[in-house]
């Protein structure tokens, strides 16, 4: 049950990682936003930071979730020992 849990945690990191560069990159490299403004390196990085900021809260969600593991193994241990 744990090792299973310490799998799912990071296959959910590597997912997480992954949607977080492939919208960072379509952000940099679009050349027009939704409204059709001409986008210019602020506006770009305006929108990631924005991106960014979103994202803590998985980011948050993912550091309780290793937290949880990192107690539960403590205790497994201590159990077998």
């Amino acid at each position: 049950m744990l090792r299973t849990s310490w799998i799912v945690w990071t296959i959910a990191n590597i997912f997480w990682f992954v949607l977080f560069i492939s919208v960072a990159l379509f952000l940099w490299f679009r050349t027009v936003d939704g409204t059709g403004a001409v986008q210019t390196p602020e506006l770009k990085l305006f929108a990631i930071t924005v991106w960014a900021a979103f994202f803590i809260i998985p980011v948050v969600i993912q550091i309780i979730w290793c937290l949880i593991n990192i107690v539960v193994s403590q205790k497994t241990k201590k159990r077998a020992s």
